[in-house]
């Protein structure tokens, strides 16, 4: 740090103030924790395994219709926050559809599925309360916990003995539980019913981010929340995004009637934050649209996942994740990259999105893959695998 010292007072260089940050760009090369933006093109030609477009419906006649046709009678933006002009006609009917689709009582439709779980957890907690956190929890509801300004405890992943214990030894009067329904890197699925039954026994409220559950899970698509009866509970509340199996972008809660009026009073992610976009909101109810009629999406779903688990020789899944763990970040690029190399597109996830030593592949089914795709699949990732010479995938 270069300094210039006048008068009484020392002024830093404004050349080199953020020269840490290439110390810090320097130990991410080193570690292969280096991320780059790669733009797609719209005729790119790689199969995906890669999107979070679970139901294959993002460029679907009728949700690319639903979002032209919102252009057109609404224009490009909202306008302004839900609360002042950034809430139409359409918000409203979304926010009904989805809530009837999954059994809520009424819904709130948020900007993204980051700001639904900010904007929840937060109105829902504070100072005097406690907020009991999944160690697999999403880095929204992460966040989420650092911004409540309640007490937080993070649980080990999918631990109801010790999710019991922190509960009945609490002193606070609120209690808020956090989960996400299905763990978006390992796609494994949180003991709900169990930890509802912990929830209730001990006057705590069990918040779920559906973000992967929805349009998988549950009869025709309706969530893992609806599939093991949890729908409708006064003490349950489900947040969502829109933008995986529903090809859009956005979020929502889905919970009481109280829980919303609340929202709208407390939740500052939709106070303070613009209206999502019109086009947004005709795309969503399109693609739920297409799901309600066509529910066997949902099973097609979590049969390419099956076929992906063979194929890597995985355990059954149960949901639209298949990871195959490598370990070594370098490992997983490099793997990634050989894939890319020869027309297929997979995730790569390393830390901090998973723990050390579990870089991997992340793959996602897709319900419109079909046989030649499949084919084209298991070729490339025999060549790529044996060629890293990793073994069996974890």
């Amino acid at each position: 740090m270069v300094l210039r010292v006048g008068n009484d007072h020392a002024e830093n260089d404004a050349g080199t103030v953020l020269d840490w940050l290439d110390d810090v760009e320097t130990a991410r090369r080193a570690a292969g924790l280096r991320r780059v933006l790669r733009p797609r093109r719209e005729d790119d030609p790689v199969t995906d395994l890669a999107s979070n477009d679970y139901l294959g419906l993002v460029r679907h006649p009728e949700v690319i219709a639903g979002a032209v046709d919102a252009v057109r009678r609404w224009g490009g933006g909202a306008t302004g926050s839900r609360l002042v002009t950034g809430t139409t006609s359409d918000h409203d009917l979304l926010e009904r559809e989805l809530a009837r689709f999954v059994g809520a009582e009424a819904g709130l439709v948020f900007a993204s599925g980051y700001a639904a779980n900010l904007g929840a957890v937060t109105a829902l907690s504070g100072p005097g309360s406690l907020v009991v956190s999944d160690a697999g929890c999403h880095a929204s509801l992460v966040d989420a916990c650092r911004l409540s300004r309640a007490r937080v405890v993070v649980a080990p992943h999918a631990d109801v003995d010790f999710l019991r214990r922190t509960l009945a030894e609490r002193e606070e009067d609120r209690a808020l539980v956090l989960t996400d329904s299905v763990f978006s890197a390992d796609g494994d699925l949180a003991p709900l019913a169990r930890m509802h039954r912990v929830c209730r026994e001990h006057g705590a409220v069990l918040v779920v981010d559906e973000a992967h559950g929805l349009g998988v899970r549950g009869r025709g698509g309706r969530g893992l929340v609806a599939e093991v009866g949890l729908a409708g509970e006064p003490d349950v509340v489900v947040t969502a995004t829109l933008s995986k199996s529903l090809a859009s972008q956005g979020g929502a809660v889905l919970a009481s009637a109280r829980v919303r009026a609340h929202l709208v009073d407390a939740a500052r992610t939709f106070i303070f934050d613009t209206g999502l976009a019109p086009a947004a909101v005709g795309a969503a109810r399109a693609a739920l649209s297409v799901l309600v009629r066509e529910p066997e999406r949902a099973t097609a779903v979590l049969d390419r996942a099956r076929d992906l688990a063979r194929i890597t020789g995985g355990a059954e899944p149960e949901s639209a994740v298949v990871s195959v763990v490598l370990g070594d970040p370098d490992v997983a690029v490099a793997a990634a990259a050989a894939c890319r190399d020869r027309g297929l597109h997979v995730g790569c996830f390393r830390p901090p999105s998973v723990p050390e030593g579990t870089s991997r592949l992340r793959l996602t089914a897709r319900a419109t893959l079909g046989e030649s795709e499949m084919a084209h699949i298991e070729t490339v990732l025999a060549e790529v695998l044996s060629g890293l010479q990793v073994g069996a995938p974890a």
